[in-house]
C-alpha cells in the first residue's frame, strides 16, 4: 500500500439545513487517488424514456491546461472548497460496504470537531463541484529539482468540504443548485439535473420545473411527438442529436433549455418563487402543488390551473397537439435557413402559444385541428426572410408576425420596421 495511507486529517463538521458535512484540508496527491468526476449520462430505458446517471459536466482538456498554468504560479490559490460524497464507488455507483475501505471522520468530545480517515487509496469519492481545479493537478509540470522549502504544487493542501453516504440525486440537486445559483453553466444540464430524481418523488410535488423537465423528454422520447430526437439532452448519451449533428445532417434541434422554459412560461410566473413555496426539509419531502396561489392572469400563465390540479397529462396533450399543428403548419416545409425551426423560433412559437392556449384553456380543448386552423393564416410568412435573425430581436419579430396574421396583435402598436412586417405578412 502507498505510505500516504492509511491517511488521517482534522477536520471541522458543519451542519446547514441541507444536511451535515465535513470540512478539511486534503492535499492534491491524496485527492487525485481517491476522487473521481461522475459523469452525467444519459441512459436508454426499455420503454423509451431515459434515465439519468452522474452528476457532472464532461472535463474539457483545455480548461485544464489552463489552470495547470495557474497552478504553477507563484500566485496560485484555492481558497473555495472542492465539494465531495464519500463512499461511492467508481465503478458501479454504489454505496461502499467495506468498512476496511470506507471513509469515516470521528467526532470529537466537543461535537464538532474530529477527525476524517481514508483508510486506502480507492476511488470513493465522487466529485459534487470542483472537478477542473482537481484534475488540473494531472497537468502541472513540477520542476526537476524543488527550490529548498518549497513544496511541491501535487503536495498542496487544498480545502475539502465532504458529504457521507449522499444520495446520488442529492448530489446532482446540490451540483444544479450551486452552479444554477453562483456562476454560469449549460442550463440545459443544470435543468436535467434539477429533474435527476423525478423517478422517485411523486408527481404532485414536482415544482414547475421539474414537471416541464418530465414533459421535455417525453416530448424528445415519445414517437408521435414532433420534438421526437430533436431535443438536445445536455447528459452523454446514444440516442439524442447534438446540436452539431443536427446541423451537419441538414435536420434541427433545440436545447432542453428552450422547451423546458417554454412550458414553464405556461404554467408559473415566477419558478423559483413557486419552488421555495413548494419546499420542505431538503429531503424532497416538499409540500404539493395545491399550496400555489392561482394565476393573477391566465394570459401570461394559461396552464396554471391545470398545473395546480395536477391535469399533467392534458398540459402534455395540449402542448404536444399544439407543436403537432405547429409542424404540419411551419416545420414540415421550412427550408434548412428557415428561422422557425430554430431556437429563436421555438421560443416564438412557445410566446404565441400563451394566449392561444389562454382562449382554450378554459374548455381544456387542445385539439390539433383547433390549433392547425388559428395558426393557419400564418402560412405564408417566409421565415427564412433576411429580416429575421438568430437573436432576442429575431424572436420578438417571428413572433409579431405571426401574432398579426392571427389577429393578435395590431401593426399600428409595434413602433418600428412596419414595411417589412406589411411585406411578410401581406398587409394591405
Amino acid at each position: 500500500m502507498n505510505g500516504d495511507y492509511p491517511f488521517s486529517c482534522p477536520g471541522l463538521a458543519v451542519s446547514q439545513p441541507f444536511g451535515q458535512f465535513f470540512v478539511t484540508v486534503i492535499p492534491a496527491r491524496i485527492l487525485l487517488d481517491v476522487a473521481f468526476s461522475d459523469r452525467l449520462k444519459a441512459v436508454r430505458q426499455g420503454d423509451g424514456s431515459y434515465r439519468l446517471e452522474g452528476s457532472q459536466r464532461g472535463r474539457s482538456e483545455t480548461r485544464l491546461k489552463e489552470i495547470a498554468q495557474f497552478i504553477s504560479t507563484p500566485s496560485a490559490a484555492f481558497p473555495n472548497s472542492i465539494i465531495l460524497a464519500a463512499n461511492y464507488r467508481e465503478e458501479d455507483g454504489l454505496v461502499e460496504e467495506d468498512t476496511d475501505a470506507k471513509w469515516s471522520f470521528d467526532l470529537g468530545s466537543d461535537g464538532d470537531t474530529g477527525t476524517l480517515h481514508i483508510p486506502k487509496p480507492a476511488k470513493l469519492a465522487p466529485i459534487i463541484d470542483g472537478q477542473h481545479r482537481l484534475f488540473g493537478y494531472n497537468f502541472v509540470a513540477e520542476p526537476r529539482r524543488v527550490a529548498a522549502g518549497e513544496p511541491r504544487r501535487i503536495d498542496m493542501p487544498l480545502l475539502c468540504s465532504i458529504y457521507f453516504d449522499l444520495p446520488k440525486p442529492y448530489q446532482a440537486f446540490l451540483f444544479a443548485t450551486i452552479n444554477a445559483n453562483q456562476r454560469p453553466v449549460n442550463r440545459s444540464q443544470t435543468y436535467e439535473l434539477f429533474g435527476y430524481n423525478i423517478e422517485d418523488e411523486s408527481p404532485e410535488k414536482w415544482t414547475p420545473e421539474k414537471l416541464a423537465v418530465f414533459l421535455s423528454r417525453k416530448l424528445n422520447t415519445e414517437e408521435d411527438s414532433p420534438f421526437h430526437l430533436h431535443i438536445v439532452v445536455a447528459a452523454e448519451n446514444d440516442f439524442a442529436p447534438s446540436m452539431a449533428e443536427a446541423r451537419r445532417s441538414g435536420g434541427w434541434a433545440v436545447s432542453t433549455a428552450t422547451v423546458v422554459e417554454g412550458i414553464v412560461r405556461l404554467i408559473s410566473r415566477n419558478p423559483k418563487l413557486d419552488a421555495y413555496a413548494m419546499g420542505g426539509r431538503l429531503q424532497y419531502e416538499g409540500k404539493d402543488r395545491s399550496v400555489l396561489l392561482g394565476a393573477h392572469d391566465l394570459a401570461f400563465t394559461p396552464l396554471r390551473q391545470l398545473y395546480r390540479s395536477k391535469n399533467d397529462e392534458i398540459i402534455y396533450t395540449g402542448v404536444k397537439n399544439y407543436f403537432t399543428a405547429v409542424n404540419n403548419t411551419f416545420w414540415k416545409q421550412a427550408n434548412p435557413k428557415s428561422y422557425i425551426r430554430k431556437t429563436v423560433g421555438v421560443q416564438a412559437l412557445f410566446d404565441v402559444a400563451r394566449p392561444l392556449f389562454h382562449e382554450t384553456a378554459t374548455e381544456k380543448d387542445f385539439r390539433t385541428i383547433g390549433f392547425a386552423k388559428r395558426l393557419a393564416p400564418a402560412t405564408h410568412i417566409d421565415f427564412s426572410d433576411s429580416f429575421f435573425q438568430a437573436s432576442g430581436t429575431g424572436r420578438q419579430r417571428i413572433r409579431n408576425c405571426i401574432e398579426l396574421c392571427l389577429g393578435l396583435r395590431a401593426l399600428q402598436d409595434i413602433k418600428s420596421d412596419q414595411a417589412d412586417y406589411r411585406r411578410l405578412c401581406h398587409l394591405e
